[in-house]
């Protein structure tokens, strides 16, 4: 990946630290923010399909992908916010699904 993803994640955590402090009631917010993020992504994809009939077609799968990015990074920001590097965690999951992939 890109430096500026990793040094983005960094730099997001410093900030929220600087703004809300880093107790375990705020990185429990940054975990809960996931699930936030994730229903984002979810209701992108409900817009996709056309699911609610009230609303129709509402979102594109570019927005989706959108929606699943800020997953991601919200996931990054998180890693880094319990005191560990974002990079290696990501790093040691990829190389655990490749060798599962054989």
């Amino acid at each position: 990946m890109d430096e500026l993803i990793w040094d983005a994640a960094r730099a997001a955590r410093g900030w929220l630290d600087a703004a809300n402090g880093t107790g375990d009631t705020e990185l429990t917010c940054r975990i809960l923010k996931l699930t936030e993020e994730s229903g984002e992504a979810a209701a992108a994809w409900i817009g996709v399909l056309g699911q609610n009939p009230r609303k129709g077609v509402t979102h594109t799968r570019e927005q989706v992908a959108a929606e699943l990015a800020d997953v991601v990074f919200t996931a990054l920001v998180a890693i880094e916010s319990l005191g560990l590097d974002a990079r290696t965690a990501v790093s040691a999951c990829a190389a655990k699904v490749q060798a599962r992939l054989g």
